[in-house]
């Protein structure tokens, strides 16, 4: 969310294109815990761009709670989830790790 934040920030000031190089630079860019809140349809369109500058070009690792199927949900209920999943999927390793949270663990 605060990536997302940033790129709002970057939009309304009209410095959007160097927020985007930003992000779009570094070898490898987590992006933790994407099903915390939903994106909403102006967060959708500015990750969809961060995803689509580093395409084939650089490394991108995003974490979520959900299935696939459920992205619908923090993506607003549209077609989107399907459009992000092509450049995010092409030539990648999709891991599902199953069991008690850790974090849980620690907490207890």
């Amino acid at each position: 969310m605060d990536m997302l934040n940033h790129l709002l920030v970057a939009e309304a000031n009209h410095s959007l294109l160097k927020k985007i190089k930003y992000y779009s630079t570094p070898n490898l860019l987590i992006c933790d815990e994407i099903d915390y809140l939903p994106l909403g349809r102006q967060g959708l369109n500015l990750f969809f761009q961060i995803i689509s500058e580093r395409h084939e070009r650089k490394s991108t690792i995003i974490t979520t709670n959900l299935l696939f199927a459920e992205w619908k949900n923090i993506f607003d209920g549209t077609t989107i989830p399907t459009v992000i999943a092509d450049p995010l999927f092409y030539n990648s390793e999709i891991l599902i790790l199953e069991g008690q949270s850790y974090r849980k663990r620690i907490s207890e």
